[in-house]
């Protein structure tokens, strides 16, 4: 009786499950913001490398594959009556067993998590910069990337203390608001901006060699902009469930919500950001679209915003895996004090390896193909198989296996390419400029 006190205590101090107040609505605009990110703005980029048919074709079937793994941890969330899965890796647990589950989801879940604070810290500086930079367009003095970068970080470290997943619903709502902004001004101005003179829709590279490497890169990119299931079931966790009224329901609505503002997003920015510039396009639609000068800085400051709610939905389930830890297995007392030392060191790590390693491309492919294609598009129906074992060749059966094979191939080819262009962006570069 006092140790299922002592639990209830710790997990009412945790940030996943210290609320379980939300609805609908709060499911619909956290995986808004947790799945549109930073990552839409290389879709361009990333069409240029695949090529209109292979392009279009990836955009939709990640689309359609990662709905339907969604759906499948939607209802994972309770496998059976009164038994709430709040983690991804009390799901691998379920799963797999105790010790093999969380070797399975842990460093997956970490590094995807980490992986995308760090883009996003990176890209949170890159947009103040550009606005800096097209501000100031005569007689300012440069600043390094460096400097905005940190600005950024200094937002996290006072964003990162409020308490759960659910006191960050304001910013979580204004990101998502901020995310569809940017997405759509991308897309208009490109469509207004029409085909660029001299525009080419052949194969960028000159080399059999640099096709192959752009096109795994490419795959990349486009799973870094599905990473969003890495937080569905701690955002599940924050929805009351009964039996008459499961948890499912609301999250499964709110979902279904979220799926159509990201097709909304994602489809008219790849295609008409890579229909007015071609191969000309740069690795950031919004660096291609330099007039005018306002939209420029409009849509930067909005993907400023976005970052800014979305480094924290990330973010909020790393705290709850560390402080969990500490309280747990360290035995350490659950206090503010191991908060504030918490949060506020994991926010200097993100910021360390911000500045250190900034390669916005590169980085999007690397970690979108070799930790992002396993948790949002095969891990899921893996765990599926498990639990469930459905009837071989089953429509269920033929369709998790269809996602496991596209999705390994995924996390084996993307890296490849990834890694190929972040050390050709290493050669001239200098750390801290």
């Amino acid at each position: 009786m006092e140790q299922e006190k002592n639990e209830r205590n710790i997990n009412d101090w945790l940030p996943i499950t210290k609320s379980r107040n939300a609805n609908w609505w709060y499911s619909a605009f956290h995986n808004v913001t947790a799945v549109v990110g930073a990552g839409v703005l290389g879709f361009p980029y990333a069409m240029s490398e695949l090529g209109w048919g292979p392009g279009v074709t990836i955009l939709i079937l990640s689309w359609v594959c990662t709905l339907y793994t969604a759906w499948q941890m939607i209802e994972m969330h309770e496998p059976e009556p009164g038994k709430r899965l709040d983690r991804y890796h009390e799901l691998g647990q379920y799963a797999f067993g105790e010790k093999l589950g969380l070797w399975i989801v842990v460093p997956q879940q970490l590094m995807v998590q980490v992986g995308v604070n760090i883009v996003y810290m990176i890209t949170g500086g890159n947009s103040l910069k550009k606005i800096y930079d097209t501000i100031c367009v005569d007689g300012c003095t440069p600043v390094r990337r460096t400097y905005f970068i940190m600005m950024f970080a200094a937002i996290q470290f006072v964003l990162s203390h409020l308490p759960s997943l659910n006191s960050i619903a304001a910013v979580s709502f204004t990101a998502a608001v901020m995310s569809i902004s940017y997405s759509t001004m991308a897309w208009i101005t490109s469509a207004h901006r029409g085909v660029q003179p001299g525009v080419e829709y052949g194969s960028r590279f000159s080399t059999d060699a640099e096709n192959v490497f752009g096109f795994f890169s490419a795959l990349g990119t486009i799973a870094f902009g599905y990473a969003g299931h890495n937080v569905v079931l701690e955002i599940q966790a924050t929805i009351p469930s009964t039996p008459e009224n499961p948890s499912k329901k609301a999250m499964w609505k709110g979902m279904v919500v979220a799926y159509i503002v990201v097709a909304l997003c994602y489809f008219p920015v790849a295609c008409f950001g890579y229909w007015a510039f071609g191969n000309a396009v740069d690795d950031s639609i919004l660096l291609s679209l330099e007039k005018p000068r306002w939209v420029i800085i409009a849509a930067n400051i909005f993907v400023f915003v976005h970052v800014t709610g979305s480094y924290q939905i990330f973010a909020v389930p790393v705290f709850d895996t560390l402080e969990s830890f500490l309280v747990k297995e360290m035995k350490f007392r659950p206090t503010w004090f191991l908060r504030f030392i918490t949060r506020n060191s994991y926010v200097f790590l993100t910021l360390f390896l911000g500045i250190t390693f900034p390669f916005f491309g590169g980085l999007l492919g690397f970690f979108g193909g070799f930790v992002f294609a396993p948790t949002s598009y095969f891990l899921p129906c893996v765990m599926w198989l498990v639990i469930y074992k459905p009837r071989r060749f089953s429509l269920s059966w033929c369709a998790n296996w269809l996602c496991i094979i596209c999705g390994v191939l995924l996390m084996v080819l993307a890296p490849i390419g990834a890694l190929r262009q972040i050390i050709l962006e290493a050669k001239d570069f200098k750390f801290y400029s």
